[in-house]
């Protein structure tokens, strides 16, 4: 199977996944659209391949390959840095909601000892 038919299947595929996780709400529509900008960029790219190589050689690149190969580290390494990001923010969340919990199950505690010496008396 050729090279370019294959991306163009993988493209689509993905495009495919992509659009089942947003209908099961199993992916959040901000994560989607990067997902989906993505899968259409690549079945264009599998179809015109020269295009590839006439675009990065308009903006200094060497190959299309060496293009693809840079855009798709960039494009990790700002995923990574954005959940990174969200991680942190979350755990953030999920220390401050455990406090709030703390504080909430502390003054129950106090409301049951007092009713329990209500009820003594």
């Amino acid at each position: 199977m050729k090279l370019n038919v294959l991306t163009a299947i993988v493209g689509l595929a993905l495009l495919l996944v992509i659009f089942e996780l947003l209908r099961r709400r199993q992916l959040r529509e901000k994560y989607a659209v990067l997902w989906i900008v993505v899968g259409l960029g690549v079945v264009p790219l599998a179809v015109f391949p020269r295009g590839l190589d006439t675009f990065a050689k308009l903006i200094g690149v060497a190959s299309g390959a060496s293009l693809v190969l840079f855009l798709g580290v960039l494009l990790l390494l700002v995923i990574c840095t954005h959940l990174s990001w969200e991680t942190s923010r979350l755990e953030e969340e999920t220390r401050t909601l455990a406090e709030e919990v703390a504080l909430i199950r502390t003054q129950l505690a106090e409301l049951d000892s007092r009713e329990l010496s209500n009820d003594e008396r």
